[in-house]
């Protein structure tokens, strides 16, 4: 069980601090939402862990499996929906340093980003799109 403490700070900010490491984020409502874009948004925040969420569960595979992930990166797009204001699709690139990676540590990988306990957690209607990208090694 994890404990984060937010308080609201005015201005459409807040400040949330996970007890347990003492590391504090802060939010501001985006621009087109009466705010001023100055830090993550609730909403990026809840998109950036999803990315988060599969290069940590990669990870986990990957060392299970004796090879490294180390370098992968998430680019991550949240689209927003109306009526409700919600987040309606999220799309993750997720790329690799390299390609040296065997067709078996590749479907690991596959499978395991789309068990992350966020991509579990998304509401059916939060579309989810997902790419994997290999680099050349040159």
């Amino acid at each position: 069980m994890e404990t984060i403490k937010t308080i609201y700070s005015g201005n459409l900010h807040t400040q949330a601090t996970h007890l347990q490491s003492g590391i504090t984020i802060e939010t501001d409502a985006p621009e087109d939402n009466n705010g001023r874009g100055e830090a993550f948004s609730p909403t990026d925040l809840f998109a950036a862990a999803f990315g988060c969420c599969m290069l940590t569960v990669m990870g986990i595979a990957a060392r299970t499996h004796d090879f490294d992930i180390v370098g992968a990166t998430a680019e991550t797009t949240k689209i927003m929906g109306t009526n409700p204001r919600r987040v309606a699709e999220i799309i993750i690139e997720i790329t690799f340093p390299h390609n040296n990676y065997s067709a078996k540590e590749r479907r690991i990988l596959e499978l395991s980003a789309k068990e992350c306990p966020v991509a579990q957690s998304l509401h059916p209607d939060t579309k989810q799109t997902v790419k994997f990208k290999f680099l050349e090694i040159i």
